[in-house]
């Protein structure tokens, strides 16, 4: 199988950041969501859409190539990540490449996720690979620590060699309606980071409803937010295809009336590569063949990896391997 990741999707951060807009309620409080056909246009992709064999196995490999490899645990240690970073580096065994002829153009995941703390030990370990590593920051998951502490989170990150930040909202904004209070913490968040990419994480299901997830995207992204991503992992509902779905909507707009491509990032549930497919087959069916790349599309995840590498191995010889032979690190 000929499936050579392209330069696109191995350096990442070639588009121009986002440089936001004045705050424009106009631009989202009129947007009406129809709850029922959102649902209806979600459930075509898993419901009638399917990759089989050779294609089902290149979109495996991009997908791959779209993961923030993520440890956010509370025990998490130098060790711990530095061995995270050695599978971001390689996650395909070299047997696999073989089989899969992707031995000239061995691909790696998108990014390394981790807390704060851990980002110089990230950084080191991944030296020369070209995967970046993204922190998350601001008091996350919740996001309710005052917010000259978030801020100075951020450059702590960034300071120790972060290339993206995965901010969190406070949501009480949102569920209040007060997007001044929102865009300005966002903006100021965006500020922070000086070089580093921001991906605001909208905690979509604190939001309560699909209109405020899609007004809190477009504050987001007003703000300068250049990816805007579902959910911190931790709420009691995390990325689903329709709130992605109303998202995906949202950056499209917002490109429609500024002309800048902003980015997409699921994070929390996405544990299959089926899962992984369908969200591809989403970017593609919705925004187009470029978003299936990982300089604007990117899936928080840590599980989905060893499924992904499960299902390539099936592809290439017939059998299923256990778990365990696809260790995280």
């Amino acid at each position: 199988m000929h499936a050579p990741v392209s330069e696109a999707a191995k350096t990442g951060h070639n588009r121009p950041r986002n440089a936001g807009t004045p705050l424009d309620p106009s631009w989202f409080e009129s947007v009406g969501v129809n709850a029922s056909a959102v649902e209806r246009r979600a459930a075509t992709l898993s419901g009638r859409r399917s990759v089989k064999k050779a294609h089902q196995a290149a979109w495996l490999v991009q997908a791959l190539t779209c993961i923030d490899l993520t440890t956010l645990a509370g025990d998490d240690t130098p060790g711990r990540v530095r061995r995270l970073c050695a599978k971001a580096r390689r996650p395909l065994s070299d047997e696999l490449l073989t089989a899969l002829e992707l031995t000239d153009a061995p691909p790696t995941v998108g990014a390394v996720c981790v807390y704060p703390t851990m980002v110089g030990p990230a950084v080191k370990a991944l030296e020369g690979s070209g995967v970046p590593v993204a922190s998350v920051a601001t008091g996350f998951p919740s996001g309710l620590t005052p917010l000259p502490l978030r801020l100075a989170e951020i450059r702590y990150a960034v300071d120790e060699g972060a290339e993206e930040i995965d901010i969190v909202i406070t949501r009480a904004h949102v569920l209040n309606r007060d997007w001044a209070a929102l865009y300005d913490e966002v903006q100021a968040m965006r500020e922070a980071c000086g070089a580093a990419h921001l991906k605001a994480i909208l905690a979509t299901g604190d939001l309560k409803t699909l209109r405020n997830v899609y007004a809190a995207s477009m504050v987001a992204m007003q703000a300068g937010a250049d990816f805007i991503k579902t959910s911190t992992g931790k709420e009691d509902v995390n990325a689903t295809l329709p709130v992605s779905l109303v998202m995906l909507r949202a950056l499209r707009d917002y490109g429609e009336q500024t002309g800048y491509t902003i980015g997409f990032k699921p994070a929390g549930g996405l544990r299959t590569a089926k899962d992984a497919l369908n969200w591809l087959i989403l970017m593609r069916e919705e925004l187009g063949v470029a978003y299936v790349r990982n300089d604007l599309f990117r899936i928080g995840a840590s599980a989905l990896l060893t499924d992904i590498e499960r299902q390539l191995e099936h592809y290439a010889t017939g059998r299923y391997s256990a778990n365990h032979r696809h260790a995280m690190g």
